[in-house]
């Protein structure tokens, strides 16, 4: 028997749909799972969104106030895709209400939100799920295996980038995105949280950093209303951007290998230019999100002229097999967050945590926090330390 979950999605931009489009697909993929999500509330204070929302994807009801959702009896677990300044106190009060919470990176401002809600998902015994999709794909972990394998020899060096041109124009408003208050980080933890999860997944923990950000448009228009995504604004009072448009990092990790992390979002010509290149003494490993479904691997004993070889994942890699029969079969974005649906559902239906966790939240946000600090002082930071993760 297959037991219904209750579930409610707090914040309905774009994100939140992604949450709402996964729990709707997720067992047309994985038939066999224990829980069917059932699509209980959406919670946005935009005024008639949330309705829009029910009418299109079949809510039973509709809230202006995410409070109704954490007394609502009827939920057991909630999507939280709400702006980053409410991923604390949203978090918090869900988990304590016992609800079981997938929650969108960063988790907060900086660390001791991650941490708060974190701990709060631990003392209330429920599970809790982090939007870390890049790590759910088929590639990156079939990459990951292959590089715990030996196959690629010891590690050395690794880049992950991030480019992405959505803050490229200058009429982009001046949403919550970029002030300090509400958004908390720029690009750190817009994307460089999902390069800092990527590096710790491949190749463990980060040990030590140092890092440089820019600002390279430092005023935009503020919108006119309610804002969805990444929109324009012209005419509207102008304000300054508070955080950072650009990271560049030098990262060394415990195990002795060296990284480099960059990450734009004003970068002309990048269209969601992610993916990572690992080097090892006998071969590398190279991934693009582009190119989702595909690795490129080195490995042998020539060292020299050494070739790359394209290899397409299939059926044994990762979750490939829950989309797609054979290799060179297309999976895309949307894919990687029904793979996150999945595992958050199977975490509650038993009790055990499958991907992404809080605490990989908070790794996440201890490495950005030692970026920033350094960024400040322009010098080498330690990352963690005692009592810190």
């Amino acid at each position: 028997m297959v037991d219904a979950l209750g579930v409610a999605v707090v914040g309905f931009g774009w994100m939140g749909r992604v949450h709402t489009q996964a729990y709707a697909r997720v067992r047309h993929h994985y038939p066999h799972l224990a829980l069917r999500p059932e699509l209980v509330t959406v919670a946005e204070e935009v005024p008639g969104r949330a309705e829009e929302a029910a009418a299109q994807f079949g809510f039973a009801s509709t809230a202006r106030d995410w409070r109704e959702v954490a007394a609502d009896p009827r939920v057991g677990a909630v999507s939280i895709t709400a702006p980053n300044f409410l991923h604390r106190e949203i978090g918090v009060a869900m988990a304590e209400a016992g609800k079981h919470i997938w929650i969108e990176k960063p988790v907060g401002l900086g660390p001791e939100d991650a941490r708060a809600v974190a701990d709060a998902v631990a003392g209330s015994g429920v599970q809790g799920a982090v939007g870390f999709n890049y790590r759910n794909a088929p590639a990156v972990e079939a990459a990951r295996d292959l590089i715990a394998s030996g196959e690629i020899g010891t590690v050395t060096h690794v880049r992950v980038r991030l480019f992405s041109d959505y803050a490229a124009h200058p009429e982009g408003a001046l949403t919550w995105r970029y002030e300090r208050e509400r958004g908390g980080s720029g690009v750190l933890g817009d994307l460089a949280s999902h390069g800092a999860d990527l590096a710790r997944f491949l190749l463990g923990d980060i040990a030590s950093l140092t890092a440089d950000t820019a600002v390279f448009l430092p005023e935009r228009a503020r919108p006119a209303g309610a804002t969805a995504g990444h929109s324009r604004a012209t005419g509207g009072e102008v304000g300054p951007v508070e955080n950072e448009d650009y990271v560049s990092c030098l990262l060394r990790f415990a195990s002795g290998a060296r990284g480099v992390l960059e990450a734009c979002r004003v970068s002309v010509g990048e269209q969601n230019n992610y993916g990572f290149e690992v080097h090892g003494t006998e071969g590398a490993v190279f991934w693009d999100f582009r190119r989702m479904n595909e690795l490129g691997v080195s490995r042998g004993a020539s060292y020299q002229d050494q070739p790359v070889s394209t290899v397409y994942v299939g059926p044994g890699d990762g979750e490939f097999g829950a989309f797609q029969p054979g290799a060179a079969n297309a999976m895309g974005y949307d894919d990687l967050k029904v793979i996150e649906a999945y595992r958050f559902l199977r975490s509650v239906a038993e009790g055990v945590p499958y991907g992404a966790t809080l605490a990989d939240a908070v790794h996440s946000a201890v490495v950005l926090d030692a970026m920033a600090r350094s960024a400040e002082s322009g010098a080498w930071v330690t990352v963690g330390g005692p009592g810190v993760l």
